[in-house]
């Protein structure tokens, strides 16, 4: 797309390094409302959900960069499905178990309900490597797959030993991807920016 025509796209012309901004500014409004108690239940998914939202022209806008093969179009689109679900399923599944206090196969249920769509983001992440042609691509999402994985465990062990030596607050272990997703993004930024 040429300069004149981003021009006219207006607001929505903006660049994905913007979105980004824009949906870590929201995340970061959203968990502090949560952690000072200003907002909670239903509010607080909906608001997710919206920030979620700003993903999608994020996308769209690195896509219209020509910076995306065709696998990384449909990886883009099946991650976004994804990452909806997971947003979707984890407020259903805090707003029930918050308000009801379920027990038995209910709560097996609620817990499936974050967790499944997670394990569409690892199948997309496999049939993304599997569908790319260019080898290059490739081998720099797996690099990237591969440091975000190191940043995980590190982090991870570090804090179980923190946790150990009861220096801190046990923490929750479905952490792990959204810490994974950052250290990817990051990776795959750092990567972007050395040119390698």
């Amino acid at each position: 797309m040429n300069a004149e025509a981003q021009k006219s796209a207006g607001f929505l012309g903006r660049g994905p390094v913007f979105w980004m901004a824009m949906f870590v500014v929201s995340i970061a409004a959203l968990a502090t409302l949560k952690l000072t108690g200003a907002i909670e239940g239903p509010a607080l998914l909906i608001l997710g959900l919206a920030s979620m939202g700003l993903m999608v022209p994020a996308v769209l806008a690195g896509e219209r960069r020509g910076c995306a093969s065709q696998a990384m179009v449909k990886y883009n689109r099946r991650i976004l499905i994804a990452s909806f679900g997971y947003v979707l399923g984890l407020g259903i599944a805090m707003a029930v178990w918050n308000t009801y206090q379920p027990s038995g196969p209910v709560v097996f249920f609620l817990a499936l309900l974050p967790t499944l769509p997670t394990f569409m983001m690892i199948w997309a992440m496999g049939r993304y490597l599997i569908d790319e042609d260019d080898k290059y691509l490739r081998f720099r999402t797996v690099q990237a797959a591969l440091i975000s994985l190191g940043f995980v465990l590190a982090i991870g062990i570090f804090w179980g030993f923190l946790e150990t030596f009861e220096l801190v607050p046990h923490i929750w272990a479905w952490w792990v991807l959204p810490v994974w997703a950052i250290g990817l993004g990051v990776a795959q930024l750092v990567m972007k920016v050395r040119g390698g």
